[in-house]
């Protein structure tokens, strides 16, 4: 009975490791796949992969109904893509209705379920105003015309372009894990200044002073001070999620809204600042105010981040 129970447990090892092998492989061959997409049309198309896939990313973003296997995740308007009053996939009919869906895969069809005829479409709708990023931009609001779509786009486009990849998966905790430090799940308790409210986040208790990480990669959007977070900092990810870092004693050297940055990058340093004006400090005891903000394409909210804070801290001190 001993040994039957040991081997049950082993086969039972065997299996997770197994299984969470074939989930990566599968995971990076997704990545594989999507890129090679992405420079298949920036060859027939003459517009950078990044800036075709920054508009996938944030499609993949606002769609619940994604499959984890999906290629390809922009959906152009159908009326758009067709032409009014036309159904037809044909690229010829749909030239003729003054349709924008192009045959991306020379099969004479523009077929909005197919990767490669709705990324050349994308590329295509995106030239017609140009190559540059100021052009894309442009692109962006004729077709989104929404301030907070076109700027998150356009900074995942950068962070793609500057790491030259989209397979940014890595993570890290944002206090130092070297310094001592508590939190707990604090998301959604009762705070009192400024009114009934909920609080937001998650509190990171440290000593004044400890330096604060980048969690994701992103680019700083915002920074300066706020009448609750004191001296703050958000980043927005290549999630369409918005990072809030806040009461924090100083800013890192250098680190300027519009800067990218990635996990582990020192943004700043814990502090209390904050429930007053600029240079108010000592209200409360030190730590870090870390929260999550999600953005569909419509509206933005908070959510719980103690979740994702515990595996990042697992990740942060397995790197360790």
């Amino acid at each position: 009975m001993k040994y039957k129970h040991l081997f049950s447990c082993f086969f039972a090892v065997i299996l997770i490791f197994f299984t969470s092998h074939v989930i990566i492989a599968e995971e990076k061959n997704i990545y594989e796949e999507r890129i090679a997409l992405y420079k298949k049309t920036e060859a027939v198309s003459e517009i950078p992969w990044y800036f075709i896939a920054a508009v996938d990313q944030y499609e993949r973003q606002i769609y619940k109904d994604i499959e984890d296997d999906q290629i390809i995740s922009i959906r152009i308007p159908q009326e758009l893509w067709f032409g009014a009053g036309n159904h037809a996939t044909d690229k010829h009919a749909i030239q003729l209705f003054d349709g924008i869906g192009k045959d991306g895969n020379g099969d004479d069809q523009a077929d909005p379920n197919n990767g490669e005829d709705v990324l050349y479409t994308m590329a295509m709708y995106i030239k017609q105003f140009g190559h540059s990023e100021e052009d894309f931009k442009i692109a962006l609001w004729n077709y989104y015309k929404r301030d907070l779509t076109v700027q998150t786009i356009k900074n995942t486009a950068r962070v793609f372009k500057k790491f030259n990849g989209i397979h940014l998966t890595n993570r890290d905790f944002p206090v130092a894990i070297n310094y001592n430090y508590s939190y707990r799940n604090t998301w959604g308790d009762r705070r009192g200044f400024g009114g009934n409210r909920i609080h937001e986040g998650t509190d990171i208790f440290a000593d004044y002073g400890t330096p604060v990480h980048s969690t994701t990669y992103g680019v700083v959007e915002l920074k300066g001070w706020n009448l609750y977070g004191g001296w703050r900092i958000g980043i927005r990810d290549i999630f369409n999620i918005y990072h809030y870092y806040a009461h924090l004693s100083g800013f890192a050297e250098g680190i300027k809204v519009g800067q990218i940055v990635q996990p582990g990058d020192v943004i700043g340093s814990v502090g209390s600042t904050g429930y007053g004006p600029p240079g108010t400090s000592g209200k409360f005891p030190p730590h870090l105010h870390y929260g999550m903000y999600k953005d569909n394409g419509y509206s933005e909210w908070s959510f719980d981040p103690y979740p994702y804070l515990r595996k990042w801290e697992r990740m942060a001190k397995t790197k360790d």
